[in-house]
C-alpha cells in the first residue's frame, strides 16, 4: 500500500488505502453476481488486474478508492472513494459495498466523508457517480446524498445514468450535510431497524 494514502475516520468506520491482505473480499464480491453492475462478474484474473489498478490509481492521480473498515473489528465492509481512469469524462465518486453489511447505512457513512474530503483537499467543485439504472440501491445512495440526474453529462456507454453531486457551496448552503449526518446517527444507534428494501 502507497504510505501518502490518507487515512479517514468516522463514528463507525476506518478508511484507508487498499492493501493485499483487503483482497479476498474484494474478489469475492467482484467474481460473484454482485458485480453485476459494474461490469461484471469478473474472472479471478480480472478481479485481481482491477484490484492492481485501485492501488496504482493513487500513484497516477493522488486520489483513489479507500477500503472501508469496521472501525471495532477492522474487518473490510466494501470501498469508497474518487476514480477517474482513462477515458472517463469526469471524475468520478464511486462505491461498492460487500452483500453482507447491506442496510447498515455504510455506504452513506463512507461516501459522505470521502466527498468531504475531495472538496475540501483536493478542490473539487463537483464530481459525478455513473449509475447502472437498474441498480435502485445506487440511484437511491445518491439522491440521499443529494446528488441529481443530470442528463447533459456524457455518459461512459450510454447505458449508465449520470448523477451530478452537489458543488461544496451548495452543500454549505443547504441543511443537507445536517440531514445525511443525522441518518448516519440513526444507523449509529443499535436499536435503529430500518424497514423494507436494504438502502445499501
Amino acid at each position: 500500500m502507497a504510505h501518502n494514502i490518507p487515512i479517514l475516520e468516522t463514528e463507525r468506520l476506518v478508511l484507508r488505502g487498499p492493501a493485499a491482505e483487503d483482497y479476498p473480499n474484494f474478489e469475492a464480491t467482484f467474481t460473484s453476481y454482485r458485480a453485476r453492475f459494474m461490469g461484471g462478474p469478473l474472472s479471478e484474473y480480472e478481479s485481481w488486474m482491477l484490484y492492481a489498478a485501485e492501488i496504482g490509481h493513487w500513484q497516477i492521480h493522488g486520489f483513489g478508492m479507500w477500503m472501508i473498515h469496521d472501525r471495532e473489528t477492522d474487518a473490510t465492509m466494501g470501498m469508497a472513494g474518487g476514480w477517474y481512469p482513462k477515458g472517463w469524462p469526469e471524475r468520478e465518486i464511486a462505491w461498492v459495498i460487500w452483500p453482507r453489511v447491506e442496510g447498515r447505512g455504510i455506504a452513506l457513512e463512507a461516501v459522505h466523508a470521502v466527498r468531504n474530503w475531495c472538496y475540501a483537499r483536493l478542490g473539487w467543485e463537483t464530481a459525478v457517480t455513473y449509475v447502472d439504472p437498474k441498480n435502485i440501491a445506487s440511484v437511491r445512495l445518491c439522491e440521499r446524498l443529494g446528488a441529481k440526474e443530470d442528463p447533459e453529462a456524457e455518459t461512459i456507454d450510454s447505458h449508465d445514468v449520470v448523477y451530478r453531486h452537489p458543488s461544496p457551496r451548495a452543500l454549505k448552503a443547504s441543511q443537507l450535510s445536517d440531514g445525511i449526518q443525522m441518518e448516519i446517527r440513526c444507523y449509529s444507534d443499535p436499536l435503529f431497524r430500518p424497514k423494507g428494501v436494504p438502502l445499501d
